[in-house]
């Protein structure tokens, strides 16, 4: 048996997490899962499958060298665009929300994008290592990346999946920044990119919806801005320390997506003000451990590779619990290692156990890893 080093400053707080999520998903999912299937524990079972899916996926990556991932840059970038151009053949993708992002595998939804995210930040860090001394430049280093982001993020967008387009849009952002790209050069960049993503919001009516929803929900209190309210009801009502596990009245189909997009919001109205800090403070520790191991370690394929993964979690992060808080628009955009969803949790799982490797190979004294603790081998 081989002993290797764990970080546990990640592997603790993404552990709880995906706990907290368990819990939370039957607790959230109950009421409907009840009303429409006749089983209470439908989503449950299947997310802790899942969960233990992804620990295996987590465990794997964790024992696999991040710098063995270079040599798969190539079959990522033609996964990444099969996918994306399979979801717009008529009649293969599955529709929800308005978005053709899911590809129905039997008796398995499998949503492409949770992969395309990771392979994109994959083909970023390579790209952009590899571009290193001549990112301060348009033309020889900046540009090559931006075609492969806006392929990309156009296919994401002809899926009618604004919400993904834009945490990958922000994460890539935060990437080429890291990587040197000057900011005279980012600007005009985010500036246009904010253009293009407000027509997209004008170009699809249930787009502006949302938007105006956004604005005044309260405008039409029993139409587009009723997620919202309800949303805003359930965190109102939990005060600081809750109603209790298991006692939200919004869960009872009231609030619409309880277990999946806005599970954040049952989240604080069963466990309050302190409960939904918790789980702030554990994405907090996830980023700011992330940003360390990038800094300390001495490469830049893996120093990307970490702030890639980091960036996307926490975006996403983000982007619930401003939806759930009505600080944005609706976006789709789960929240990691909670929400319900098989596929954003193994592929989540698996980019977490690629941040463990990667800080593995850390000098010792800076990443401030014990050799005394154990991951074994699977």
């Amino acid at each position: 048996m081989k002993r290797r080093s764990v970080d546990w400053y990640i592997l603790i707080p993404v552990l709880l997490l995906v706990s907290t999520g368990l819990i939370m998903v039957l607790s959230a999912s109950s009421a409907f899962a009840s009303a429409k299937f006749g089983k209470p524990f439908l989503f449950f079972y299947k997310q802790a499958i899942w969960s233990c899916l992804s620990i295996c996926g987590l465990i794997f990556a964790a024992n696999f060298e991040y710098k063995r991932l270079k040599r798969l840059v190539g079959p990522a970038l033609f996964i990444t665009l099969l996918l994306l151009v399979l979801l717009l053949i008529p009649g293969v993708a599955d529709t929800r929300n308005g978005a053709n992002s899911w590809l129905q595998l039997g008796p398995v939804s499998f949503q492409p994008s949770e992969l395309v995210k990771l392979c994109t930040i994959l083909i970023l860090a390579r790209v952009l290592a590899n571009k290193q001394d001549k990112i301060s430049f348009f033309q020889e280093g900046l540009l090559p990346p931006i075609f492969i982001i806006g392929v990309i993020c156009v296919l994401i967008v002809l899926e009618k999946d604004l919400g993904t387009t834009m945490a990958l849009a922000f994460t890539s952002f935060v990437m080429l920044f890291a990587a040197g790209a000057r900011l005279s050069h980012l600007t005009p960049l985010a500036l246009t990119g904010a253009v293009l993503a407000s027509a997209a919001v004008f170009s699809e009516k249930y787009r502006l919806a949302r938007f105006i929803a956004f604005m005044n929900p309260y405008a039409d209190p029993r139409g587009t801005g009723y997620q919202i309210i309800q949303s805003l009801y359930a965190i109102g009502s939990g005060g600081v320390m809750g109603v209790g596990l298991g006692h939200s009245k919004q869960k009872f189909l009231y609030l619409p997506e309880s277990y999946t997009d806005f599970i954040y919001s049952v989240l604080a109205e069963e466990l309050g003000f302190i409960g939904g800090l918790f789980i702030i403070i554990l994405f907090i520790i996830i980023l700011v451990r992330g940003l360390r191991i990038a800094y300390n370690i001495g490469d830049s394929f893996g120093s990307l590779l970490a702030i890639g993964i980091t960036s996307m979690i926490t975006v996403e992060a983000i982007m619930n619990i401003s939806v759930a808080t009505g600080s944005m628009p609706v976006t789709g955009i789960t929240l990691p290692f909670i929400s319900y969803g098989g596929s954003s949790l193994f592929f989540k799982m698996v980019g977490v156990g690629i941040l463990l490797n990667i800080s593995k190979y850390c000098p010792e004294k800076q990443a401030a890893v014990k050799e005394t603790d154990v991951l074994t081998d699977y």
